[in-house]
């Protein structure tokens, strides 16, 4: 037996117009009939389209301001009831129930209105109630009914409705129903962190919408998809599709840059999530070149990220360098000219977008959630814990290595100078062996550590890391402290000439 279904009727009531008028004039011309409520059945009129009012069938007008209008045992009697059943069918023709095949419905704008900044007023006015129920009916009919949810569904539906001429299988149904639940389900998260937003209710509840499908994952043997709008961050300029690692490092890039927003000219690059490279400088051709100094090996297929616009001077520096991405505020038109260059390196325009305040990621059989860590390390923070006050360009390069410290995984030690990253000392288990790494690398690439200065993301449990660092010339250092041991740290500073402060606050990122 068949399970196409000849649809004979529609029930339409949607918040956006966009895209109705080719259904609409389609399913008159199926012969269709169509109910329809308020603005939506005017705008069925306005196209010189017989409309039955919902009205009519419910013998009761629109009420409350029009927060009543579809919910009326007459309407979802009309799309609940199953066909097959023989009470159903009876019950349809003793109340005269008109029977529904299709409801077509797009809810009102929730998530938008929040995003405008409107009053709380406004924004429960726009919780669609009589259209998130008239999807949840459908929905769970679908072996008699079709439900188009949304908008974003117009067009597929419009599709069949050509494809089959008003014919729906039940797989059609049952895919439009997923779609469905979809959409419902998504709308009443959304509800429910705007209510939740102090987080009183300690539960995890996101839905995102907008998907896309990697080439592949961390490995080529893994899945990869990316859920998030990415177009509201930045604008492509050019290059490839960018891959599940290169969305790790734009990320990573991002936050760190963040840092220095507003500030003078500075450049990164970072590698494998962490920065290989970065200065601050007065132009950003010279943050670009002392920024590839900090490690010109580690930056061959970087990613490249500037806190200003890349002009035509900082671009013919970077176009000397295989880089998988650049990323910028803005780029001078003869700098994009330059470095799309290379068909494959990825141009990205970064725009003004708030982040998420929360970080996710799975744990065992479920997820940790944590604020994301906003505290950048200031001036005012700093208590100075040895006998010597640090100069004014100690302090200077105390804070910008504290920034990198705290976007470099853990266990890290940063080591700068006159605002330039000389090296890190990134992931390791001890904290000495971090050290040992970053005077190592410092070293390979030339760097005099004599006046560098030295950032921890924790406490020192030992004073073997400020003698080391004291060993090679390094006359600052920038940590949280609260070891029990603290003081023997900051013994042999005070017996070595070093000056250090504390600055309360752990950076650990794992």
């Amino acid at each position: 037996m068949s399970d196409l279904k000849k649809a004979k009727s529609a029930l339409i009531s949607v918040f956006s117009k966009e895209g109705l008028e080719p259904i609409v004039k389609k399913l008159n011309d199926l012969g269709i009939t169509i109910y329809s409520t308020g603005g939506t059945e005017k705008f069925i009129k306005d196209l010189g389209i017989n409309v039955i009012p919902v009205e009519d069938v419910t013998s009761y007008p629109s009420i409350l301001g029009g927060r009543v209008k579809t919910l009326h045992p007459k309407v979802f009697g009309g799309i609940l009831n199953r066909q097959d059943n023989e009470g159903d069918v009876k019950e349809l023709a003793e109340y005269e129930i008109p029977q529904i095949d299709i409801v077509i419905v797009d809810l009102y704008p929730f998530e938008k209105t929040v995003a405008s900044g409107a009053s709380e007023q406004d924004i429960i006015e726009k919780i669609d109630i009589g259209g998130i129920s008239l999807i949840r009916a459908a929905a769970k009919n679908f072996k008699d009914v079709l439900c188009v949810s949304s908008v974003e569904d117009y067009k597929s539906f419009e599709n069949l409705l050509d494809e089959k001429s008003g014919e729906t299988s039940l797989a059609d149904r049952k895919l439009f129903a997923g779609k469905a639940f979809n959409i419902s389900s998504h709308y009443d998260t959304a509800i429910f962190n705007y209510f939740n937003a102090e987080g009183e209710i300690e539960v995890y509840k996101e839905s995102i919408q907008n998907a896309k499908t990697l080439r592949y994952g961390e490995n080529p043997h893994q899945k990869g998809e990316f859920y998030g709008d990415f177009e509201a961050m930045f604008d492509k300029l050019h290059g490839k599709e960018l891959s599940y690692n290169n969305l790790l490092d734009v990320d990573a890039a991002v936050n760190l840059i963040n840092e220095f927003k507003g500030e003078a000219p500075t450049f990164a690059i970072l590698k494998h999530n962490n920065a290989c490279g970065i200065a601050q400088r007065d132009t950003i051709h010279q943050a670009y070149v002392d920024a590839l100094a900090g490690d010109p090996v580690s930056a061959f297929g970087g990613i490249l990220i500037s806190n200003v616009e890349i002009d035509k001077a900082t671009a013919e520096e970077v176009h000397k360098l295989f880089c998988e991405v650049v990323i910028a505020p803005s780029f001078s038109k003869e700098a994009e000219e330059i470095l799309k260059g290379k068909k494959n390196r990825i141009l990205l325009i970064q725009k003004e977008t708030e982040l998420p305040q929360k970080q996710v990621r799975t744990c065992l059989n479920g997820v940790l959630v944590q604020d994301k860590d906003h505290k950048t390390d200031a001036l005012e923070d700093l208590k100075q814990a040895t006998n010597n006050n640090p100069t004014d360009d100690e302090l200077s390069d105390l804070l910008f290595a504290s920034k990198i410290c705290k976007h470099t995984k853990s266990n890290t030690i940063v080591l700068a100078k006159n605002k330039q990253l000389c090296a890190s000392g990134t992931g390791q288990t001890s904290r000495v062996d971090a050290l040992k790494q970053s005077i190592e690398k410092a070293k390979s690439f030339n760097f005099s550590l004599k006046g560098a200065v030295m950032a921890s993301d924790a406490f020192f449990p030992f004073p073997d890391c400020v003698e080391i660092a004291g060993n090679e010339g390094i006359s600052a250092v920038i940590q949280p402290g609260g070891s029990i041991k603290d003081q023997l740290s900051i013994n042999y500073c005070n017996e070595n000439n070093i000056a250090m402060v504390m600055t309360g606050t752990r950076h650990f990122k794992h």
